[in-house]
């Protein structure tokens, strides 16, 4: 990793293109646009802490979303570290998807 400085929220944005890419087994749309992801945080040491939540508790990726979510973060060169903590609340509901979510799923 280079010593320059890294504009964090351009990585920010990088962080949210590589979250876009991981889809709710179930629903056809992504993470992100569902409105699993609550909230991304990187401090200047580029550690990145992410706050989500699944559509249940019970949800049957539980175990495997976060951890993918978690890996697919560290795989971009800036990103020192990754930890995606899960919450339920608030617990998720269909008014967190985006407009798009929405529209992809024929519910506008």
């Amino acid at each position: 990793m280079s010593t320059e400085k890294i504009d964090v929220n351009a990585l920010g944005e990088k962080i949210v293109r590589v979250i876009k890419t991981i889809f709710d087994p179930e629903i056809p749309v992504d993470i992100y646009e569902l409105g699993l992801i609550y909230d991304v945080f990187v401090n200047e040491d580029y550690e990145v802490k992410v706050l989500m939540t699944l559509t249940t508790p019970n949800c049957p990726v539980a175990e495997t979303l976060p951890l993918e979510v978690e890996e697919k973060i560290k795989s971009l060169d800036a990103v020192k570290d990754a930890e995606v903590e899960i919450t339920f609340d608030p617990p998720w509901t269909q008014e967190l998807m985006s407009e798009e979510a929405k529209l992809e799923l024929g519910m506008l």
